[in-house]
């Protein structure tokens, strides 16, 4: 059962959402996601909602493998004309905004939106923690090795599992001590792991229930995928719905997707193969 209080939107569901994924970067990998007016942000949105997304999340900075990093100030001006477009053609929209820059979540949070997701897990502005704590509203906790600058350059655990595993208990407790009461986990597949390490992090992603919070799985159209079929991102759904299936069934909560028809699609199945007696 997922449970979250956005400001006082609850986000209430007895099976895994979708969070669908609105880029305002001229930079992202996927171009797909790539929105260059207010009022494609709000056509795009409208669509995701309509195909069932129950979160849009919406980022101002590219956070692809070696982005150019663009200023908190320059990230909150690309986002919050979107924001507050979203918030009055949707008055009951979900709205996360994806920053690791505490002064860009509180903005986010004025112009409308309702959760905070930060790749960082508030390791890049020590200001993080604190700040959502003080917003009060749910916090997506990512884990990343070094930087988008840096973190694919030598990515290296002796037991990724372990190792990420380890993070979150500890991001936890200073989530828990931050007064932040809706903590959601993303094991941050591509950020700072080679493709063995992603995939063994999917394979074991059942694991994480044991913190007792709602699991994110942001899979869509990553190079784990696109890169190993060797294929463009724009060739990479099919592969994204084939790794979405197995993170369902491991346990994810939330799927994080650009194509949410086919994400509803699969989880629509996934839940009926769970919840049936196919016994014969």
């Amino acid at each position: 059962m997922l449970t979250l209080n956005c400001k006082g939107k609850l986000l209430h569901s007895n099976r895994p959402v979708v969070m669908g994924v609105l880029n305002l970067t001229p930079d992202s990998f996927f171009s797909g996601s790539r929105m260059d007016s207010v009022q494609a942000v709000v056509d795009c949105a409208g669509k995701m909602l309509e195909e069932g997304a129950s979160i849009i999340d919406v980022g101002g900075q590219s956070t692809r493998p070696g982005s150019e990093v663009v200023s908190a100030k320059e990230e909150l001006e690309r986002i919050s004309e979107g924001i507050e477009a979203l918030c009055r053609h949707f008055p009951e929209i979900i709205i996360s905004a994806d920053t690791y820059h505490s002064e860009v979540a509180r903005g986010a949070v004025s112009a409308g939106a309702s959760i905070i997701n930060d790749i960082s897990g508030g390791e890049m502005d020590e200001n993080m923690l604190t700040t959502v704590g003080e917003l009060n509203v749910p916090f997506i906790c990512m884990h990343m090795q070094g930087t988008p600058q840096t973190m694919q350059l030598n990515p290296h655990y002796e037991n990724v599992v372990r190792e990420v595993l380890d993070y979150f208990i500890k991001k936890v407790e200073q989530c828990r001590k931050a007064d932040i009461r809706d903590v959601i986990i993303d094991p941050g597949f591509g950020f700072g792991k080679h493709p063995e390490h992603n995939y063994r992090l999917l394979k074991n992603l059942n694991v994480f229930q044991m913190l007792e919070r709602p699991v994110l799985a942001g899979l869509s159209r990553k190079s784990m995928i696109y890169k190993l079929l060797k294929i463009t991102p724009e060739e990479a759904l099919n592969g994204t719905t084939a790794l979405n299936t197995i993170a369902l069934m491991n346990g994810a909560a939330i799927l994080r997707v650009h194509d949410v028809k086919e994400a509803m699609e699969v989880i629509k199945l996934t839940e009926f193969l769970k919840n049936s007696d196919l016994n014969d």
